[in-house]
């Protein structure tokens, strides 16, 4: 097959090229050779002997497909617009694929150096800030001056390394009549042609060597440390500094500057290094001025401010509230302060900014003045300097005596840096304030109350006293909160009749008054009601009419065993209701006979010393070994030991306590089958509400809220319970801590979710005290388990 192609070949070259005959001499001209022939095998030799080209046919099948192996065929762009005209913008792109066009040199794409020397990064973050800079000038022709023919303009080639970009800027030179500053912006310079398709760069720049930016010939002389050090480093050998001629235009401009003398001697006052050096820089003092001997005056405390930058004192007053006085903001304006002002009122002319001196004969006669540069007839005045200002020092301020008394932070170091000052001990600005007259009422006259009366001497306008209202909303009656404590007394007395007599004596927490109830009996004789209505009652053995405020009845002087005064009746408190001793162990911190650590700490130090007859007492009451006594013998044993040290509160305290639970205590399922029934037949069912409602309130996410704050969402809900049932119910919820598991009550009371049965009930629940009227209820304490006591008080000895 190959042989059948080339001998075509060559037929169909011999009918159809008849203008590629003269080709073979050609090559042989050029000494080209022929190559070897394999035996057997045909080559376009034949063709050769007789004359034919060996060029193939452009016919499917004869042609070389260039693209086979080859995958980008992306193609460059390499013209575009500038100011509306086509430009060729990509001389150093290549053609369709990234090869190179024809007769295109490309550049290298990696660097010459080696892998490893020099930065990876790219050239305008390696040599961002980076510039080289060099002087040079250029010689300009001046055509239309006959002094010169020439001007040589020095300036200044900045090369930035970051993109190749190259500034000359000429300096500013003071009346030279030239627009100067720019002359080249900032941009990639062509080489002049026939270079022009090339930018200059870093190797093109060399000392005393010339360059040609836009026709135009500068000649570089020298380049600072920077650009030598740079250039130094990349291999390139710095040619000498080259000096800068002179023209003739600039030798005449020197002249005539040197030459050039002020028409008057101008005085030099150098203020600017003091000024820069302590620009902002402010010495504060703390000032007063003592004008108690004028009419009206009086003590008055200034700040003075001295401005280290041009030697300038300012003063301004500080003002108290309700003084009278005009707030003036500045009481001495900004300026320098002389030391002996008031002066005198100086002469006309005294006081000049110059003065001149006749030094050639009298006025008139062909006199000569010039100025007094030593200042002969000048007159100086001191002014207040920095070293002038210390702490107890006194300056005059335009005939005011002004004491310092103290500096802030920045003059202490100011002055400990500078002078080498330690001591800053103030001066007291203000006089010792006078001794505080006591202020004394007069005694109260019967009239009113103690408080009204009081108001009446605090004002001119009486106004009524103010009630302790946060008190009032924080001890005021809130839903199941009754905030009044009740408490059982009898009347001491020698009368038979009374003696038999129970009073009700309440004490309400919102505002510390007292209301005394006798509940009526059948067949006694006395008519209940009122005893003595709500108020507040003072302690016995006061002065009625005194200056001072009397003594009144609190919550701690009442407990249990308490032996009270009201308006001259002896009463003996000897019980309470369930609700005041709940109230009173839970805020045991303010009643310290509720407080069981404080009584067990008491007993302890009592019966410390005969702890073995104690347990044997204790023992021989116990005769069923049972470890648990009813509470007369334990009241008794405990008052026995105590001695009457312990108050008849303290021993109830202990016996709740350790009392033992009675069993016929209602069970919570029961109180719980009572709450479902009652709210199955409210159709109370919004139960999912609740539980999301208490997870909502609970910020600690440990299940448990306050029991106060369990009832405000209860109370919310508008609950179908009765009070003293959702009371019980929570009670047995609460925990130590005073905090309910609201998960397992909202699972209690789900009537939908589980129902209790209802059939459980053995008695009803417990009935509110309201009515409380002396006689022991259902809360009682019945029987003491003895053995925790002793093991608190005297450890687990035998």
């Amino acid at each position: 097959m190959v042989r059948r192609t080339l001998a075509l070949c060559d037929v169909t070259s011999h009918h159809s090229l008849p203008s590629a005959l003269p080709r073979q001499p050609e090559a042989k001209q050029r000494g080209l050779q022929e190559p070897p022939r394999e035996p057997g095998a045909t080559s376009t030799s034949d063709s050769a002997r007789t004359g034919f080209s060996m060029a193939l046919p452009l016919l499917p099948g004869n042609t070389f497909n260039k693209n086979l192996g080859k995958e980008k065929f992306h193609k460059s762009q390499h013209f575009g617009y500038c100011n509306q005209v086509s430009l060729l913008v990509g001389a150093e792109k290549p053609g369709i694929g990234g090869e190179p066009l024809l007769g295109q040199n490309l550049k290298p794409k990696y660097s010459v150096y080696p892998r490893g020397i020099g930065s990876d990064a790219p050239s305008w973050v390696a040599f961002d800030k980076q510039v080289l800079s060099f002087d040079a000038y250029f010689q300009e022709a001046i055509t239309d001056s006959r002094e010169e023919k020439f001007r040589i303009r020095q300036c200044k080639i900045y090369f930035y390394l970051e993109d190749d970009t190259i500034q000359v800027v000429e300096p500013h030179i003071k009346n030279s009549g030239i627009p100067q500053g720019t002359i080249v912006r900032r941009h990639r310079i062509p080489l002049p042609p026939p270079y022009d398709d090339e930018f200059y760069k870093v190797d093109h720049f060399n000392i005393n060597k010339e360059i040609v930016l836009y026709a135009t010939p500068y000649r570089i002389v020298n380049c600072d440390q920077f650009t030598r050090n740079f250039l130094q480093k990349l291999g390139v050998r710095l040619n000498p500094p080259a000096p800068v001629p002179e023209d003739a235009y600039s030798l005449l401009r020197k002249k005539e500057q040197d030459a050039m003398q002020p028409l008057r001697p101008y005085e030099r006052m150098d203020t600017l290094k003091q000024f820069l050096e302590h620009d902002r820089h402010v010495l504060r003092f703390y000032c007063t001025w003592d004008d108690t001997p004028s009419m009206n005056g009086d003590l008055r405390e200034l700040i003075l401010h001295y401005y280290l930058a041009d030697d300038t004192v300012e003063i301004l007053e500080v003002i108290p509230k309700n003084s009278g006085r005009d707030a003036v903001p500045v009481f001495l304006h900004r300026g320098k302060l002389p030391k002996y002002a008031p002066l005198p009122l100086p002469k006309p002319g005294e006081i000049t900014a110059r003065t001149v001196l006749n030094t050639f004969g009298p006025m008139g006669h062909g006199g000569h003045y010039i100025i007094d540069n030593l200042k002969t007839g000048a007159v100086h005045h001191e002014i207040y300097k920095d070293c002038d200002l210390t702490i107890g020092s006194a300056i005059n301020l335009w005939g005011r005596k002004i004491l310092l008394c103290d500096c802030d932070a920045f003059t202490k170091d100011f002055y400990k840096t500078k002078y080498g000052i330690e001591d800053f001990t103030p001066v007291p600005r203000r006089p010792p304030p006078p001794p505080k007259i006591e202020r004394k009422f007069p005694p109260y006259n019967g009239f009113g109350s103690e408080e009204d009366s009081l108001c009446s001497c605090l004002s001119v306008v009486p106004k009524p006293p103010q009630k302790d209202f946060r008190k009032f909303m924080e001890k005021d009656r809130n839903g199941l909160e009754s905030n009044v404590l009740r408490f059982a007394a009898k009347i001491i007395t020698d009368i038979p009749i009374d003696k038999e007599r129970i009073f009700i004596i309440s004490f309400f927490l919102s505002d510390d008054t007292i209301l005394v109830f006798e509940p009526p009996q059948r067949n006694s004789g006395v008519v209940g009601g009122k005893f003595l209505e709500r108020a507040r009652i003072r302690k016995p053995g006061q002065e009625l009419y005194k200056s001072e405020m009397s003594e009144y009845f609190k919550a701690q002087d009442l407990f249990v065993g308490a032996k009270v005064v009201f308006n001259c009746h002896n009463f003996m408190l000897v019980d309470a209701d369930e609700y005041a001793f709940h109230y009173m162990e839970k805020h045991a911190d303010e009643f310290p006979v509720a407080d069981i650590s404080k009584v067990l700490i008491k007993l302890r130090q009592v019966g410390e010393s005969n702890s073995r007859e104690i347990k044997q007492l204790f023992a021989a009451c116990d005769s069923g070994k049972t470890n648990v006594i009813g509470y007369d013998q334990f009241r008794n044993l405990l008052a026995r030991i105590s001695d009457g040290s312990l108050a008849e509160h303290e021993i109830m305290t202990v016996g709740r306590h350790y009392s033992v639970p009675d069993p016929g205590e209602m069970d919570l399922s029961v109180l719980l089958a009572v709450a479902q029934e009652q709210l199955k037949r409210k159709a109370f069912e919004n139960f999912s509400k609740l539980s999301d409602v208490f997870a909502y309130n609970d910020r600690e996410r440990n299940g448990r809220l306050p029991s106060q704050e369990v009832k405000t969402i209860l109370k919310a809900f508008r609950i179908p319970l009765a009070d003293d049932l959702m009371r019980t119910i929570l009670s047995r919820y609460e925990d130590e801590l005073g905090k309910i598991c609201y998960q397992k009550l909202s699972k209690g009371l789900n009537w939908r979710e589980k129902s209790a049965d209802v059939c459980q009930i053995r008695e009803p629940p417990v009935q509110p005290e309201a009515d409380y009227c002396g006689q022991h209820t259902s809360h009682a304490v019945k029987c003491i388990s003895y053995m925790p006591l002793l093991e608190d008080l005297f450890g687990l000895q035998d």
